[in-house]
């Protein structure tokens, strides 16, 4: 049984790397990947082009710009003298946000009255909107905390008689926020999945296509030994995916691997019984590459989405919540930010990985048994 196992596993490998551009896809793919993931896909935002609009002009208004630009969120792109000029620069793209002050501004300021500030932000991308939101926010507590203090001086004789609450905020598993450290993780989830499933999806459909399906079906391989001769090596050519993204996401983007390398290879071991049995059950079900390939990005696709990589499960609609329970990849992906960020173990993810060991063994079943009948 080993004989024949090993001889369609050196098959496999054979047949995969016989071509320059596989070689390829499976190696150089996954560096180029994480270099893009690592250096584009950042939440982080900084260097805000900002355009001010000040008809005050008085110390009090460049004393609130001048902390906008000291902040390492924004940088001042343009000082605008006419009202006009204010939509010129958000449609041109000159400034993602404008600074205006109104006549007035500190006189309210400084008659202790109430003084606004309008912030007109371009709302094309909500989400960079509502971060460029957030930080003016903080800039603006920062610049009233301050004002109070200084006023505090002036019209008390003791300052420590002023009522205060100190927060002091602690971040626990990212400590400066990096995002980076939060979606580089996740990247190993993305090409585990893709290149286990087209590459199993692949194998059966390739022997259809090229006549040798008929050879496997007279020789005296049994199923099982097939399926075994068949998975085995995409599964082993993912943990290399696996150990090559991991070492270039700590080593480089020095995102912290604080659990166990045993127990990340494990889950993925894991996870890799449902990846290459949803990619067998496609293979059986198609007649050629290119309707294997379509098939394969029609599950993957929606399973990336389902999976909280990009968009947090929670915010998705409650209808929707209970369909990510059906995806594996929800399950392999919180292991693997768990294991990098958390550093936590088998107690806090044998649940997920009790779950994902049931899909997938579900999953090998199913199409274990469609691909006897189909061969047979």
């Amino acid at each position: 049984m080993f004989d024949r196992v090993f001889a369609v596993l050196r098959k496999e490998f054979l047949q995969v790397f016989r071509d320059p551009r596989m070689k390829m896809v499976i190696f150089v793919s996954p560096i180029v990947q994480i270099l893009i993931f690592g250096y584009a896909a950042t939440m982080d935002i900084t260097n805000i082009p900002m355009a001010v609009y000040d008809v005050d002009n008085t110390k009090e208004s460049r004393e609130v710009t001048r902390d906008f630009t000291y902040s390492k969120y924004f940088k001042i792109t343009k000082y605008l003298s006419e009202e006009s000029q204010v939509r010129h620069v958000i449609d041109h793209g000159r400034a993602l946000c404008v600074l205006k002050f109104d006549r007035g501004f500190s006189q309210d300021l400084v008659g202790n009255r109430t003084a606004q500030i309008q912030l007109i932000v371009d709302g094309t991308d909500s989400n960079a909107a509502q971060i460029i939101v957030g930080y003016s926010n903080q800039i603006i507590l920062n610049y009233n905390d301050k004002a109070l203090r200084d006023r505090a001086h002036v019209y008390l004789t003791r300052l420590n008689i002023v009522p205060s609450i100190d927060l002091r905020d602690r971040h626990w598993f990212n400590e400066n926020l990096i995002s980076r450290n939060y979606y580089l993780p996740g990247v190993i989830v993305l090409i585990v999945s893709i290149m286990s499933l087209l590459l199993s999806a692949m194998a059966i459909v390739r022997e259809k296509e090229i006549g040798t399906m008929e050879q496997l079906m007279v020789s005296p391989l049994k199923p099982i030994e097939l399926i075994v001769g068949k998975v085995v090596p995409f599964g082993i050519i993912a943990l290399v995916q696996v150990t090559l993204i991991t070492v270039v996401g700590n080593l480089w983007f020095n995102v912290p691997l604080r659990g166990s390398i045993p127990l990340l290879f494990v889950s993925t071991l894991i996870y890799l019984l449902t990846a290459l049995g949803c990619g067998l059950l496609i293979s059986t079900i198609c007649a050629t590459q290119q309707e294997a390939m379509m098939s394969v990005f029609l599950f993957y696709f929606p399973a990336t989405l389902l999976s909280g990589f990009a968009y947090p499960i929670a915010n998705m609609p409650q209808v929707i919540q209970y369909f990510t329970y059906l995806n594996p990849m929800r399950y392999y992906l919180e292991i693997v930010r768990a294991i990098f960020l958390k550093g936590v173990g088998i107690p806090v993810l044998w649940k997920d990985m009790t779950i994902l060991l049931i899909m997938g063994t579900a999953i090998i079943f199913i199409s274990a048994k469609r691909f006897r009948k189909t061969i047979g």
